[in-house]
C-alpha cells in the first residue's frame, strides 16, 4: 500500500500536501466481498441490458427515431463504462491495492470521466429536446440531426476528460480509493480543472435538465387544466340545448394525457436516476481537491468506495427503466430472449388507442343524449 505522503503517478505535490495521513479505514472482508459480487453482477446486467438496447435500434429500422438513436448512445457509453472501468474497480475493492500500472491509473480515470460525461451529454440532449417539443411545440431533432448532436457529444466528452491524461491535474493511485480519483491540491491549475470537469459533468446539465422539466411539467398542467375546461363547457352547452331531461354524468368524459406525459415521464425518472446516483459524487469529488481534512481522513477509502459504486449504478439502470416504461423495447428484448426462458405464456394486457397530440376529446350528443 502506498504511503499518502508520495508523488502522484510521478508528479510531486506541493509543499503542503507532504503531509503523513493515518492508515485509511477499509471496508470489512465480508463487506467488500459482498460489493465486488454486486458489482459483478452489475458488469453483467449493465453490459445485457444496455447492448440488447443498441442492438434493437440497430436490427429495426423502425425504432431508429431520433430519440432511439439517443438512448442507444446512452447505452453505449454505459456499456464501456461497464467493459473498460467497473472491473479494475471491483478488483481493487477486494485486494485494497492498484495492480495495474501508473499509466493505466491515468487512463482509466480519463475514460471514467470520458463515459460518464457522454452519458450525461445525450441526457441533456435529450432533455432539451422534450423541453422544445412540449413547451416551445418545436420538433426540430430527426435522425440526422441527432447523429450530428451524438458526434458533437463524443468529442466534447473526449476534450474535457483527455487533459486528466497527460497530467493536467492531480490523479493519485488508489491508495485511499479503489479507482483512480481526483487528489487534494492547492495548485489553481489543477483546481481550476477539477472545478471545470466536475461543472461539465453535474452541475451544468443538472441546472439545464431542471429548468427544462419544470417547464414542461408547468406546461402539461395547463393543458391537462385547459383541456378538462374545454371538456366540460362543451358537455354544459349539449346539455343546456337537450334540456334538463337529457342531463346525464357523461361515459367516459376521462381525457388521456399519455401521448404526452409517458415518454416525458420516461426521460424524468432517467434524470432523478442521474441525481441521484451523481449528486454525492460531485459533493465527494469537490471535497477530495479542496478539503485536505477530509481527503487525508481514516475513512475517505470507505467513502470513496460507497460513491463509486453508486455512480456505477447509473449504467445498469437505464436499460431497467427502458425494459419498464417502453413498450416497443420489452416486446424487442422478450423476442430475444431464448423460447426456454420464456416461461409464462403472453397475457394479452390493455390497450390504448394512438392518438394525436392535436387530439382533444369532447362530449358526444350520443354520450348526452338518454
Amino acid at each position: 500500500m502506498m504511503a499518502c505522503n508520495k508523488t502522484l503517478l510521478g508528479v510531486p505535490l506541493n509543499a503542503s500536501a507532504h503531509v503523513p495521513c493515518p492508515n485509511h479505514t477499509a471496508l470489512p472482508t465480508p463487506l467488500r466481498i459482498l460489493l465486488a459480487i454486486i458489482m459483478l453482477f452489475m458488469i453483467a446486467v449493465g453490459f445485457l441490458g444496455n447492448a440488447i438496447v443498441c442492438l434493437i435500434v440497430y436490427q429495426k429500422p423502425a425504432m431508429r427515431s431520433a430519440i432511439n438513436l439517443l438512448l442507444a448512445t446512452l447505452a453505449s457509453s454505459d456499456i464501456m463504462l461497464s467493459l473498460f472501468c467497473m472491473p479494475f474497480t471491483a478488483v481493487t475493492v477486494i485486494t485494497v491495492e492498484w495492480n495495474f500500472g501508473a499509466h493505466f491509473c491515468r487512463v482509466s480515470a480519463m475514460l471514467y470521466w470520458f463515459f460518464v460525461l457522454e452519458g450525461v451529454s445525450i441526457l441533456l440532449i435529450i432533455s432539451v429536446d422534450r423541453f422544445l417539443i412540449i413547451v416551445q411545440r418545436q420538433d426540430k431533432l430527426n435522425p440526422h440531426r441527432a447523429k450530428i448532436m451524438i458526434a458533437l457529444s463524443w468529442a466534447f466528452s473526449f476534450c474535457i476528460s483527455f487533459p486528466s491524461v497527460i497530467g493536467w491535474t492531480f490523479v493519485e493511485f488508489p491508495s485511499r480509493a479503489p479507482q483512480c480519483v481526483l487528489g487534494y491540491t492547492e495548485f489553481p491549475a489543477d483546481r481550476a480543472y477539477a472545478v471545470m470537469l466536475i461543472v461539465a459533468i453535474f452541475f451544468i446539465p443538472f441546472s439545464i435538465m431542471l429548468y427544462s422539466y419544470l417547464c414542461i411539467l408547468n406546461t402539461v398542467r395547463r393543458n391537462t387544466v385547459r383541456i378538462h375546461n374545454h371538456v366540460e363547457s362543451v358537455c354544459l352547452n349539449q346539455v343546456s340545448k337537450l334540456g334538463l331531461v337529457g342531463l346525464q354524468k357523461p361515459h367516459q368524459m376521462n381525457v388521456d394525457m399519455s401521448f404526452k406525459t409517458r415518454a416525458f415521464t420516461t426521460i424524468l425518472i432517467l434524470f432523478v436516476g442521474f441525481s441521484f446516483c451523481w449528486l454525492p459524487h460531485t459533493v465527494f469529488s469537490l471535497m477530495s481537491v479542496f478539503s485536505r481534512r477530509f481527503y487525508y481522513s481514516p475513512s475517505f477509502y470507505a467513502t470513496s468506495t460507497c460513491v463509486l459504486w453508486l455512480s456505477y449504478l447509473k449504467s445498469v439502470f437505464n436499460p431497467v427503466i427502458y425494459c419498464w416504461r417502453i413498450k416497443k423495447f420489452r416486446e424487442a428484448c422478450l423476442e430475444f430472449l431464448p423460447k426456454t426462458f420464456k416461461i409464462f405464456p403472453k397475457v394479452p394486457g390493455r390497450t390504448k388507442r394512438r392518438i394525436r397530440p392535436s387530439t382533444i376529446y369532447v362530449c358526444s350528443e350520443h354520450q348526452s343524449a338518454v
